[in-house]
């Protein structure tokens, strides 16, 4: 007899597993040989997570394109930026005429300049249209006659040539810059700059050609326009519309996001006190870039949020038919079921053999599904025009909600499984 010696303890045996009990690795490669014997019919069973799933992240990219686009075509036309802008506002008997609107001033504007805290830099504008010709070529396009500070408000940046000085501007010297669309145009093959060209009859030096900035939120080509002093606008182009002194509209740059709210208040305080309304309407307009790139933001997630919604709805169509062929799979497995359990597998093991299943089988359609996502994605972002923005989020809640498709629709068929009875499982045909 073998002795034990003293202070130790006699070896365990190691643990057996029982009987009819697989692993869960055995259980994973058992559901992937299942579905492996029947490709087709697994391949058709996840037709319905794998569209659903692709639709879903399709969707949601291009969503989150479209937001992206809005937001780099409103911050385009400048950072922290009030526009102001006279109103033909309703009086008691219907819209103003001219003779009682009231027009903004380069006066309003210097007073902006001058008592608004937190501006950063104020720049009135006169809009107005003219035919250009150079070199046997004209165009159609956009005047905008406004001072230098334009180009730090609107955080624009010249490309070639220098932008026209204050005094320039004061002395309403003929000097233009011309946008990318405009230089293209006028000259296709030579440098703009020190050409000139003619305005509504008049000769203009070119001095400039601006940084291109592409389209803005509502589709109206940033870049074809020419830039000119406003004073020059005012007396040689557009001086027969208004009072000498009125300006189309005023461009406000906050010093900061933080700032911009105050500052909008303020700017229609101090416009209401000069302008003194008879009727206490406002006769401006100040439209704030920011809040408009919110709410068009904010209408972009919720049209993206309802196209997921929609597309979601093949998920819950694949999981029903994963159930559908998991109780198919059942049906045909019974004697396999029977034989286990009369081997001593447990409800447990036959449980989540068959769940198991389902969730490989929703996996692997999710899986498929992203990447046909992410490749139509990128196929409609090119095909219009937009960023093509992965949505990481998006595609872990998708591949989530595919395996809860797997686990909710599979529970009832691996349910079912577990609860027969060996005897009458092994009797079956």
């Amino acid at each position: 007899m073998t002795e034990v010696l003293a202070g130790s303890s006699p070896a365990k045996p190691p643990a057996r597993r029982r009987r009819g009990t697989i692993s869960f690795g055995d259980l994973v490669a058992s559901a992937l040989r299942s579905l492996a014997l029947n490709p087709l019919r697994s391949a058709l069973t996840a037709l319905g997570v794998i569209i659903g799933v692709a639709s879903v992240i399709a969707m949601v990219t291009l969503g989150r394109g479209a937001q992206a686009r809005i937001e780099q075509s409103i911050n385009s036309l400048g950072s922290n930026l009030l526009i102001v802008v006279p109103g033909a506002q309703r009086g008691a008997g219907g819209v103003m005429n001219f003779s009682q609107m009231t027009w903004l001033t380069r006066g309003d504007a210097e007073a902006i300049a001058r008592e608004v805290e937190g501006v950063a830099a104020v720049a009135p504008s006169q809009r107005s249209s003219g035919q250009i010709i150079a070199e046997g070529a004209n165009w159609n396009t956009r005047i905008e006659g406004t001072v230098p500070a334009f180009m730090q408000v609107r955080d624009w940046t010249v490309a070639s040539g220098r932008m026209f000085e204050a005094a320039e501007e004061r002395q309403a010297k003929r000097v233009v810059l011309l946008g990318k669309t405009v230089a293209v145009n006028l000259f296709p093959n030579m440098d703009p700059v020190g050409q000139r060209v003619r305005i509504n009859g008049g000769s203009f030096d070119v001095i400039g050609v601006l940084a291109s900035k592409g389209q803005s939120a509502t589709g109206q080509d940033q870049d074809d326009l020419v830039l000119a002093p406003l004073a020059t606008v005012k007396r040689r182009l557009s001086g027969r519309w208004g009072r000498p002194d009125t300006v189309s509209q005023i461009n406000v740059k906050a010093e900061s996001a933080e700032v911009l709210s105050r500052v909008e208040e303020d700017v229609k305080t101090l416009l209401r006190t000069r302008q003194r309304s008879q009727d206490g309407t406002d006769q401006f307009t100040v439209q704030n870039l920011t809040s408009i790139s919110e709410a068009a933001g904010e209408a972009t997630r919720t049209f993206t949020v309802l196209l997921a919604a929609i597309s979601a709805v093949s998920l819950l169509v694949g999981g029903i038919g994963i159930m559908n062929i998991m109780l198919v799979s059942v049906t045909e497995r019974t004697r396999e079921i029977g034989l286990r359990k009369a081997l001593g597998a447990r409800q447990g093991d036959i449980l989540g053999q068959f769940a198991l299943e389902a969730m490989v089988l929703s996996l692997a359609g999710g899986l498929l599904g992203l990447m046909i996502g992410l490749g139509g994605g990128i196929a409609l972002s090119a095909q219009l025009q937009l960023p093509y923005v992965v949505s990481v989020d998006s595609a872990l809640l998708a591949i989530g909600f595919s395996i809860a498709v797997g686990l909710v629709f599979g529970a009832y068929p691996a349910w079912r499984a577990a609860r027969l009875d060996p005897i009458e499982a092994l009797r079956r045909e």
